[in-house]
């Protein structure tokens, strides 16, 4: 099963520029304002959870952050991200893993994920998932986790997903997690149609 799904993502990033995925966005809006919101700075470190193509790091390099890694099952991902950002591509750590098999070497202040958690629809993988984030994440540290919402699309690049509003992250995420706060995006496609996505902002409770 793992080989298939990494087998499944280095297609879809080799049949395709980053800017043709449905989950595209030229500017990290969201997140961005989501780690300002909860006090996040330059100062921390940030792991990005499936941020294989995403922008998210250019924009936190153009801001000031140096302590950065980004993880996806997908090394094509990864190369996409290293050739957009060229030599600033050595300021951020590349992991190229499947989240589930993953094992951390040290904690992050901060863990983003945008549209990874909704893929595990099998209930093993989501605990394997939340094994990592509780050795990845620091004590006091803050997770930022977007997932379509319950209005959202029910499959994404040919794979079903899970959809969750805040109530339902916060009781798969468990007793280790608080829910800081919750809010709902409309993402706009690249062929411009619209994802309901549900937000939110977890602070560690240990």
């Amino acid at each position: 099963m793992m080989s298939d799904d990494r087998h499944h993502w280095q297609h879809v990033y080799l049949s395709k520029s980053s800017t043709e995925m449905s989950w595209y966005q030229p500017k990290p809006a969201a997140s961005l304002d989501a780690l300002d919101r909860n006090g996040a700075t330059p100062a921390d470190s940030l792991i990005d959870v499936g941020g294989g193509a995403s922008t998210l790091v250019d924009a936190l390099i153009e801001r000031g952050w140096d302590d950065l890694a980004v993880l996806d099952i997908s090394e094509a991902a990864l190369d996409a991200s290293r050739k957009r950002l060229g030599n600033q591509a050595q300021k951020v750590r590349w992991i190229a893993d499947d989240i589930r098999d993953w094992l951390p070497d040290r904690r992050w202040s901060v863990w983003h994920d945008r549209a990874v958690f909704h893929f595990l629809v099998n209930a093993n993988d989501r605990e394997r998932y939340k094994q990592r984030l509780l050795e990845g994440l620091s004590p006091s540290g803050i997770v930022i986790m977007a997932t379509f919402a319950p209005d959202g699309p029910e499959r994404c690049s040919g794979l079903p997903v899970q959809r969750y509003d805040a109530p339902a992250l916060q009781a798969e995420l468990g007793s280790n997690f608080e829910l800081v706060e919750a809010w709902s995006e409309k993402h706009s496609t690249p062929w411009s149609s619209s994802q309901a996505f549900c937000w939110t902002a977890f602070r560690t409770v240990r």
